[in-house]
């Protein structure tokens, strides 16, 4: 069991990890481990919107997970917000990636969550704050893998053309370097102190 905290900003999320551990029948399968995913608001219940984030979340974690290697298991994920300013999904996916990894749960690769927003003259904003995501014409989050920056995930709301799509990328996967740094620093950080 593991929880950490990861804050791009001032968007706070606090993942806590269980697992493999062994699965109800009901949700146990039988080539792989189980993996549920479980976004708890600050204040309230979890809604429509929590939903579709933690299916989002879910299908990124399980691209990655080498489940075969703990078959007829579940994992649960546990993301819980502290603060939301803005680039809540990125932030998520970040501190899932982290949790995972500082699991020591088998990775085919890492994963990070970039989010752009695209401003009504054209510009990119990296990790747009909540004020910044209101104005934007759209916005845009990816999962990339670390492995060939390969998009896992990518989610859009707003409207923006097939070119601005790929630009808005670009700029994610070469923002995806500079967050695999970051998680190669802290590792090394917290395996230094040990």
């Amino acid at each position: 069991d593991l929880c950490l905290s990861v804050s791009p900003g001032d968007t706070s999320v606090l993942a806590g990890l269980y697992g493999p551990a062994e699965a109800k029948i009901s949700k146990e399968l039988p080539d792989r481990a189980a993996l549920e995913v479980l976004l708890r608001p600050k204040v309230g219940l979890p809604g429509v919107l929590e939903r579709s984030r933690e299916q989002l979340l879910r299908q990124t974690c399980e691209a990655v997970i080498l489940g075969v290697l703990h078959p007829r298991t579940a994992i649960s994920l546990v993301l819980q917000v502290l603060s939301d300013t803005g680039s809540l999904l990125s932030c998520c996916l970040n501190a899932a990636c982290m949790a995972l990894l500082d699991a020591g749960l088998p990775l085919a690769a890492l994963f990070c969550g970039v989010t752009c927003a695209l401003q009504p003259d054209g510009t990119i904003l990296l990790d747009p704050t909540a004020r910044q995501e209101q104005e934007a014409r759209a916005i845009l989050t990816f999962a990339i893998a670390s492995s060939e920056r390969k998009v896992l995930m990518a989610t859009t709301k707003g409207s923006c053309s097939v070119e601005e799509m790929q630009q808005c990328l670009a700029v994610a996967q070469r923002a995806a370097t500079t967050i695999f740094q970051f998680y190669r620093d802290s590792v090394r950080r917290r395996y230094s102190k040990s």
